[in-house]
C-alpha cells in the first residue's frame, strides 16, 4: 500500500490524534514491529508495564489497539502507520505474532458468518406488512408537515427567528415518530440557519421549498418516473437493501478519493467520501455511518487511488454509491476536469432540472486560483469568472501556500453559489488540503 504521511494523517479522527500520532511515529517508541501482505503491527511502550499492541488490517484498512482509547484509529494506529510510511525497510519481521493472526482470523470468520446470515430466508409476508404500515405512517406525517409549512407561508417568515429551536424540534421529532428521519434532518437544518446574518430569508425559503417539494412529491409518487420516486423516498429516509444493490453490476474503475467530510450527530459519526472515476469520468459519494466505539468497515484515504467496483443507488442523477469490491492500485495521473465555472454551472443546471432538491456534488475544475475580493475568498477561473469559497473553509492558507497565487487544477465540493476546495494538483501530484 503506497500511503503518504499526508494520507495517513487524513485517517486520524481529530486534530489531537494527529498530533499524538506524530509524537509516536519515532522508532524509539516501538518495542517491536512487523508487516506482511495482510497486516501491519507493533508494540508501543506506554506508561504501564505492558506495551500496547497495535495492529492494522491492510486489506480492509481496519485498526485495533489494546489501549483504552475509543477512537479509530487511535494515536498508536496513526503513529505506527506514519512510522511505516517513513521507514518501510525497518519492518523486517513478516511472521504475524499470535495476537495479530488471531485478530485477522476472527475478522475473516465474522465476514463469513455475515455472508451465511444473508443467505437465510426472509418472511416476505411480514416484511410487506411492515412496509405498508410504515408507508401509511409517513403519509399521515407528511400531511401534518404540509400544514406546518403552509402556516409558515400564511403567517410570513419575519417572526421565524423568534420561534426558537424547540419549535422546530417538535416537528422534527414528529417526523422521527412517523419514521421519516430524512425529513426530520431537513427540519433541524432549518433551525440551524443563522438568523442574524443578512440574507437568511433567502436561505430559509430555499430550504423550506426543498422540504415542500419532497413532501408533495411523496403524495404524488405514483405519477412520477420510477427513478425520481426512489430519490424522493431516499430523501424522506427510506433505506435500500445494500445486499440487493451489490447483486447488480457496478462501475469498475480506478477511483481517486478526492476528499472526506466527517460530522458528528450524538453517538453517530458520518463519513462522506467523495470519489472520481478516472476512466468513467464519474463522481461518487460513499457514505459510512460509525457508532462511537466501533471501527470503520471501509477505509477510503483521501488522495489514494483504489481499483474498485461501485454500485450507484437508483437516481435520476446518480451520485451516492456503495463499494462492491475494492483493491488498492498504483497512482495514475489521468483525469478530465471542467474547463471553467461556466461548465460547472451548466452541469449543476442539468442536475437541478432532473432533481431540484439535489445535494452537494464534487467537481474537478481546471486552472482556478484563490483571490480575495469584497471581504471574502473566491476561486477565479481562466475567464476571470469567480465562485465563492464556502463559508468556514479552514485551509485557505494551505491553499495559498501551494498555489502561490497561481492557478491550479482543483477538486471542490458544493452546489449552486459556493464550493469548498478539497485538493489540488501540485507538481503533478494530488495534494489534500
Amino acid at each position: 500500500m503506497q500511503l503518504s504521511e499526508e494520507q495517513v494523517l487524513a485517517l486520524a479522527p481529530d486534530e489531537s490524534s494527529k498530533k499524538s500520532g506524530k509524537e509516536l511515529s519515532g522508532p524509539g517508541k516501538w518495542v517491536s514491529k512487523g508487516v506482511n501482505e495482510l497486516a501491519l503491527w507493533g508494540e508501543c511502550q506506554g506508561s504501564g508495564s505492558k506495551p500496547y499492541q497495535t495492529q492494522v488490517d491492510l486489506v480492509k484498512m481496519a485498526f485495533k489497539c489494546s489501549c483504552p482509547s475509543r477512537k479509530f484509529p487511535c494515536k498508536h494506529g496513526v503513529g505506527l502507520l506514519l512510522l511505516y510510511v517513513r521507514t518501510k525497510n525497518d519492518f523486517t519481521s513478516h511472521d504475524m505474532p499470535a495476537w495479530v493472526s488471531d485478530w485477522i482470523s476472527k475478522r475473516s470468520e465474522k465476514q463469513e458468518k455475515q455472508a451465511e446470515k444473508k443467505e437465510k430466508p426472509v418472511d416476505e409476508a411480514a416484511q410487506a406488512k411492515r412496509r405498508l404500515a410504515r408507508e401509511q405512517k409517513v403519509s399521515d406525517g407528511i400531511e401534518e408537515l404540509l400544514q406546518w409549512i403552509k402556516d409558515i407561508i400564511r403567517n410570513g417568515i419575519i417572526s421565524i427567528p423568534e420561534k426558537g429551536s424547540a419549535w422546530f424540534e417538535n416537528m422534527s421529532r414528529r417526523m422521527v415518530d412517523v419514521q421519516a428521519p430524512g425529513l426530520a434532518g431537513m427540519i433541524r437544518n432549518l433551525s440551524e440557519i443563522n438568523f442574524y446574518r443578512d440574507g437568511w430569508q433567502t436561505e430559509f425559503i430555499d430550504q423550506l421549498l426543498r422540504l415542500y417539494i419532497i413532501a408533495t412529491g411523496f403524495k404524488n409518487n405514483e405519477t412520477l418516473p420510477a427513478l425520481l420516486q426512489q430519490d424522493i423516498r431516499t430523501w424522506i429516509g427510506f433505506t435500500q437493501n445494500q445486499e440487493e444493490l451489490k447483486e447488480q453490476t457496478g462501475v469498475t474503475d480506478t477511483w481517486l478519493v478526492l476528499g472526506k467530510q466527517v460530522t458528528e450527530e450524538e453517538n453517530l459519526t458520518i463519513e462522506r467520501n467523495w470519489l472520481y472515476g478516472i476512466n468513467s469520468n464519474q463522481y461518487a459519494l460513499v457514505l459510512q455511518f460509525l457508532i462511537r466505539g466501533q471501527g470503520a468497515q471501509l477505509a477510503l484515504t483521501p488522495g489514494l487511488f483504489v481499483q474498485a467496483e461501485l454500485v450507484f443507488y437508483p437516481s435520476v442523477s446518480p451520485l451516492r454509491a456503495i463499494v462492491k469490491k475494492q483493491i488498492n492500485t498504483e497512482k495514475v495521473q489521468q483525469y478530465k476536469g471542467f474547463i471553467n465555472w461556466q461548465q460547472v454551472v451548466e452541469a449543476e443546471t442539468t442536475h437541478a432540472s432532473a432533481l431540484p432538491f439535489h445535494s452537494e456534488r464534487p467537481f474537478i475544475v481546471e486552472q482556478v486560483r484563490p483571490v480575495f475580493y469584497n471581504h471574502q475568498w473566491w476561486l477565479q477561473d481562466s475567464n476571470n469568472a469567480m465562485m465563492k469559497i464556502k463559508v468556514g473553509f479552514k485551509n485557505i492558507w494551505k491553499l495559498l501556500s501551494l498555489s502561490g497565487g497561481e492557478a491550479l487544477n482543483m477538486a471542490v465540493v458544493g452546489k449552486e453559489t459556493a464550493y469548498e476546495p478539497f485538493g489540488v494538483w501540485y507538481q503533478n501530484e494530488y495534494r489534500i488540503l
